[in-house]
């Protein structure tokens, strides 16, 4: 691919993940400050099935993109991201095929590990000593800034970390919103 093609992905995926950036901490924020009734948190939580699969979807294929079409190997933590994200979009899948709304018990363990992983190493990418991380740019590492859009704001675990926060905040929707309405 060439530069500007590869940029205009970035931004694109920059773009997107801003976004899901910005509707999870509206969604946090009606979840547990919001009213009681919400046509927002509603909208979520009829439709989390599709939204889930379709952010683990996107995840997965761009994740793989950036390794088998641009060319960007993923360092070690990235693989072990990869092992908690690329099961959702079938857990998903399955669970829209089925309209099983128990996926949450399925799903929520992958992606707190994950997200634990991608929390790791996102504070390591943004803060720590670049001669103390585990993946250092001397070999295949997303520390080499291959994605770096919007002052370095978005980078490949921000990428990650925005994916795992998203379907988290989707299946707290459905947790705690789908409680709210049971008791109502």
């Amino acid at each position: 691919m060439s530069y500007s093609a590869i940029h205009n992905l970035n931004v694109f995926l920059g773009t997107g993940a801003i976004i899901l950036q910005v509707l999870s901490v509206l969604t946090l924020l009606f979840i547990f400050f919001g009213p009681r009734k919400n046509a927002f948190l509603e909208f979520i939580d009829s439709r989390f099935l599709i939204i889930g699969f379709l952010i683990s979807l996107f995840a997965a294929v761009f994740s793989m993109v950036y390794s088998v079409i641009v060319g960007f190997a993923p360092c070690e933590l990235c693989w072990y991201q990869r092992i908690f994200c690329f099961p959702m979009v079938f857990l998903f899948g399955v669970a829209l095929w089925k309209k099983d709304r128990k996926v949450i018990r399925y799903a929520m363990p992958l992606l707190l590990v994950g997200f634990a992983i991608a929390v790791y190493q996102s504070i390591v990418y943004y803060f720590a000593n670049p001669g103390n991380i585990p993946c250092d740019a001397s070999g295949v590492s997303c520390y080499q800034h291959l994605v770096s859009e919007f002052g370095g704001y978005i980078s490949v675990p921000m990428l990650s970390l925005t994916a795992f926060v998203s379907l988290l905040v989707l299946l707290l929707v459905v947790h705690f919103y789908g409680k709210r309405k049971l008791i109502d």
